[in-house]
């Protein structure tokens, strides 16, 4: 199975989100073609509502252990109640370059 297929199944099952968008990212990083291992997930789901930032990504992170402990080396969390969703505009956050691991300068 497609590690976006995994995580697309896995939130959608457990959150039940009113939007939700998972990229693989991989292709912006220095890692060998297919490698499936960076993604950004944004997701919008009223389950999110009262809990803090942190509990929603453990809630998230958790949903993802299967690909986190294979392929994912990372995964971008962008996590919102429909009330934070409409406020931003429906816009979700747009991920920085790659700097290349320890090939950047300090």
């Amino acid at each position: 199975m497609q590690v976006k297929t995994f995580l697309e199944e896995a939130i959608r099952n457990a959150l039940s989100p009113l939007y939700l968008e998972v990229l693989d990212e991989s292709f912006m990083h220095n890692v060998p073609e297919g490698a499936q291992s960076h993604f950004k997930v944004t997701v919008v789901s009223d389950a999110f509502e009262g809990k803090r930032l942190l509990a929603r990504h453990r809630e998230v992170n958790a949903l993802a252990a299967e690909a986190l402990a294979g392929p994912v080396h990372a995964l971008a969390l962008h996590t919102y109640t429909s009330k934070e969703w409409e406020a931003r505009g429906g816009e979700s956050l747009t991920s920085p370059n790659c700097l290349g691991g320890s090939k950047h300068d300090a």
